[in-house]
């Protein structure tokens, strides 16, 4: 723990001193002393669309399940089928509150049977939730047989990122990790010991997130750098996932926004799996529909709308801008927005203000990036 410059204390993950070393500029996040650049947020962006670079990600939430009907258990919380997962799967999905709202996104890792015949898993969760997370799954477990154990101060998790990170990361793993698809995950050894691997990440390329002890994460770190693995930061973190389209919770979707709005109706699974918390608001709204909508959005020249600026239509404020910035592999200043549904079609226009003035910007297909290579 330390002191940052307000006086506030924020907590630093196992990595710090290696990540100070490195020279990164840190910055405060949910709590966290944090890495925002270290070579710097272009150089970043690039090596893990071009080649591979690493982030630490140590100050998220990790929760290890275990019990019988596990699966069941957790399809009361989620809009998700988790009955479709097989061992070695996993499912991105969302807690909900009563009222449809998002409480949290989360991985759900499903690991299969114990020798116990008990069924094991693994969630990650945001940094900025993980306790209020942790309150909400524990009071929906108390009357069950499933166990929570919070992983969160035990374990690092590292992600490397790119189309070269397998290459780099396959020398010091014990399986062949070209074997493992896109969402699926193992456990097996990194540097001879224990570690769990999920073919899983935040910047829509290919790559993989690892969850190991601490001396051996710092061994990886350093391992990977050895390796020229470029290590990154939240800034590149953040521009690498709205290219992606990826949601950041807090600003792009919370607890007073629900799935269908975010524009996430691909985890809605109402016609395959029963009774889950926030059914019936979902169900009203595929019937109904959304009074709005998450959207892209692409601004004409290089004027970025960024977090809360307002978006206007006929000179009337119909919405708001939740993620935005000139994003460095579409060279293009992009956002995403929530509107009312009539203007959420693609090739519509509206207006941004930006510090009073007002620029154009077009409804466009998420995401703005796809990646061409990812399994």
């Amino acid at each position: 723990m330390a002191k940052s410059e307000s006086s506030v204390t924020l907590s630093r993950t196992p990595l710090f001193d290696l990540i100070v070393e490195s020279k990164a500029r840190m910055t405060e996040f949910s709590g966290w002393e944090m890495p925002v650049q270290f070579s710097g947020l272009k150089q970043e962006h690039e090596a893990v669309r071009k080649a591979v670079g690493m982030f630490d990600i140590s100050h998220m939430g990790k929760f290890a399940l275990q019990g019988q009907d596990l699966i069941k258990a957790l399809q009361l919380l989620v809009p998700s089928d988790l009955e479709r997962l097989k061992p070695g799967q996993a499912q991105y999905t969302v807690l909900l509150n009563p009222d449809g709202g998002v409480i949290d996104d989360i991985i759900v890792y499903y690991q299969g049977e114990a020798n116990t015949a008990e069924q094991r898993g693994m969630i990650i969760v945001n940094a900025a939730t993980k306790e209020k997370d942790k309150t909400w799954l524990l009071s929906h477990l108390e009357n069950t047989a499933v166990t929570l154990t919070d992983l969160s101060e035990q374990k690092v998790l590292i992600a490397i990122q790119g189309p070269q990170s397998l290459e780099k990361l396959q020398p010091l793993v014990t399986e062949d990790l070209s074997q493992i698809k896109f969402f699926g995950h193992l456990e097996t050894k990194v540097l001879g010991q224990p570690a769990f691997i999920a073919r899983t990440g935040y910047t829509g390329e290919d790559g993989f997130e690892i969850m190991l002890d601490p001396d051996v994460g710092k061994s990886l770190w350093r391992s990977l750098l050895k390796a020229d693995v470029t290590p990154c930061g939240l800034g590149a973190r953040d521009t690498l996932r709205l290219e992606a389209a990826m949601c950041l919770y807090g600003q792009d979707m919370d607890e007073k926004t629900t799935p269908l709005e975010a524009d996430l109706k691909w985890l809605v699974h109402l016609n395959s799996k029963g009774e889950f918390i926030g059914r019936n608001i979902l169900e009203q709204q595929k019937a109904n529909g959304v009074s709005r909508r998450l959207v892209g959005l692409e601004m004409e020249g290089r004027h970025i709308a960024r977090h809360g600026y307002p978006i206007l239509s006929d000179g009337q404020v119909v919405g708001e801008v939740t993620s935005g910035t000139l994003c460095p592999t579409v060279g293009k200043a992009i956002a995403l927005a929530y509107v009312p549904k009539a203007l959420g079609k693609i090739g519509q226009t509206v207006d941004v203000e930006i510090r009073g003035k007002y620029y154009p910007a077009t409804v466009v297909k998420k995401p703005f990036y796809r990646c061409s290579t990812r399994p």
